[in-house]
């Protein structure tokens, strides 16, 4: 896929949505932290569930702590892995207060250290919460980066390599929600809306469908 035709693919993506963000629910940085920390293998409609009983209660690291890990899990026990990730949250509130003075830092090795959090979740983190142009590669970015030719790659860091390498510029930052985005809605694992999709002739997907 040429640099043309790339650019071509997030000007539309742009045209139709402006300004993407995630699908769960935050006010701080403390709570999108919270929020992608409890997402790892969960729809995101899961997690605003549960975080709607969560943050009115215990918002930040140390209303947490005061919470409690048994009230913690209580509240999150409609996630899946709610006990590892309770036991996760708990400690990183421990050490945000601890090293980071109840902030949530803004730096990859910072976020990388606090137990629970991976390279994903601090790209999502450093993207959505301080607007650093890093991309957050999951499974739907995953999928969408080699099914279309935009960025492919064997595993989700070369993928994320190249997509920082061949994203234009000016779309970097919100880059990774529309492509989440098109990958959750349009471009589906079993079989892709090809036919409703924004960006079929532009797509190098050969098995196309006209769905």
């Amino acid at each position: 896929m040429n640099a043309a035709k790339r650019y071509e693919i997030f000007s539309r993506l742009r045209d139709d949505n402006p300004e993407p963000t995630t699908e769960l629910n935050w006010t701080t940085p403390f709570e999108l932290l919270a929020a992608v920390l409890l997402s790892a293998q969960a729809t995101d409609v899961g997690v605003n569930k549960a975080t709607a009983r969560l943050f009115p209660v215990a918002n930040t690291p140390a209303a947490i702590i005061e919470l409690g890990i048994d009230n913690l899990k209580e509240h999150i026990k409609t996630i899946g892995l709610y006990n590892t990730k309770a036991e996760n949250l708990m400690k990183t509130c421990h050490l945000l207060i601890d090293k980071h003075g109840g902030e949530v830092p803004d730096t990859r090795a910072a976020l990388e250290a606090l137990p629970g959090v991976g390279r994903k979740t601090a790209n999502v983190v450093l993207n959505t919460a301080f607007g650093h142009p890093t991309m957050a590669v999951d499974t739907h970015i995953f999928r969408v980066s080699n099914r279309t030719r935009i960025a492919p790659g064997k595993d989700v860091l070369e993928v994320e390599k190249k997509l920082l390498r061949h994203v234009p510029k000016e779309f970097l930052k919100d880059a990774h929600h529309w492509l989440i985005l098109l990958g959750r809605y349009t471009c589906v694992a079993r079989k892709p809306r090809c036919g409703s999709c924004l960006i079929e002739d532009l797509c190098e997907y050969k098995d196309k469908t006209d769905i």
